[in-house]
């Protein structure tokens, strides 16, 4: 449905006994707790390096065309039989994309814990995410678990440019408004882990933003980066080497999920991102020798098994427990 809640499914009106605002202040810190279920995404790479928190907010980011709304819908895939409900919001989207998007939930089931906003006026742009929000709220104050997904967040950027230009509000950097800052941080804040009184019902927040030939230190990336609680960092690079998911685990992180990750998966993943970063390092200097030691030749073998560890085709999440074999074996 649109951003005014309007169906464009053609399944006909929804018939709704409660309302809420599409704008509501976000959750005080008396109100939250600290992060400590993990979120599961069924991407190895994610889910053993950079783990995401149930009530935490992970950016992911990347150029056009390097998969990151595949990233999300495999997670919202590898909530069914989870009793996490997904929110996917699709900003200034092309139909196709989102068309596509859908047809792919619908194929694998997952339409039935999926609702999803779509729009084209910047003003329906604008509102788009915080109506998203308030849905997912609407079921973390009951006491249950919600992941949204912004898809993406620079789009509404862009459409509140517009609607500020157009009233004539002073232009900032990149002819963005003063307050485009707020614009996200008041959207992301509401995600959270709600604490023990409130029923400790959680939302997850994952933002998609687009950056241009991998530039992370533009305003609206920066802007986010900064809000957010660490980001997947997608690159072109690996995307085109064929490695896929296209992760960049050198400059990706995550602030608060290695404390929701399990014990088992703490245990079988730890040294796995120092041995790939160093693995990278050595791939750089590799080039340029010829008679590289037994030592090194090892290191190096290992690492591109690693590698190959981490690659998964899209559509294609795996259990946990699939997860810390994999890794278990490889490592």
């Amino acid at each position: 449905y649109i951003a005014l809640a309007k169906p464009i499914d053609g399944r006909g009106e929804i018939s709704s006994s409660d309302s809420r605002l599409i704008e509501s202040p976000a959750p005080g810190i008396i109100s939250r707790r600290s992060v400590y279920e993990p979120l599961q995404t069924g991407l190895i790479a994610i889910d053993s390096m950079i783990p995401i928190g149930r009530g935490q907010r992970e950016l992911i980011i990347g150029d056009r065309q390097t998969g990151k709304t595949a990233v999300a819908t495999d997670t919202i895939l590898n909530q069914q039989g989870q009793n996490v409900i997904c929110v996917y919001v699709a900003i200034g989207q092309k139909a196709s994309s989102v068309a596509q998007v859908v047809t792919t939930l619908q194929e694998r089931g997952a339409m039935e814990y999926t609702a999803e906003t779509a729009d084209s006026p910047a003003t329906l742009q604008y509102l788009a995410p915080y109506t998203g929000a308030a849905l997912a709220e609407y079921f973390m104050y009951r006491k249950q678990h919600t992941s949204i997904i912004y898809d993406d967040p620079s789009k509404q950027a862009q459409a509140y440019r517009q609607m500020s230009l157009l009233l004539r509000r002073p232009p900032g950097r990149e002819a963005y408004p003063g307050d485009v800052f707020y614009l996200h941080s008041r959207l992301l804040e509401r995600a959270a882990k709600l604490s023990s009184a409130l029923g400790e019902g959680s939302m997850t927040a994952l933002p998609i933003v687009e950056t241009q030939s991998g530039d992370v230190s533009a305003y609206i990336p920066t802007n986010v980066i900064s809000i957010t609680d660490g980001q997947i960092f997608l690159s072109a690079d690996l995307f085109n080497a064929g490695i896929r998911p296209a992760i960049n685990v050198g400059i990706s992180v995550s602030r608060v999920g290695s404390a929701a990750q399990i014990k088992a998966m703490k245990q079988v993943a730890g040294k796995l991102k120092l041995e790939l970063a160093q693995f990278a390092e050595l791939e750089a200097f590799a080039q340029f020798a010829s008679d590289l030691d037994k030592a090194t030749q090892n290191q190096l073998a290992r690492g591109q098994r690693l590698r190959e560890l981490l690659k998964q085709s899209q559509s294609a999440p795996l259990t946990v427990d699939e997860q810390i074999m994999t890794v278990y074996t490889g490592t």
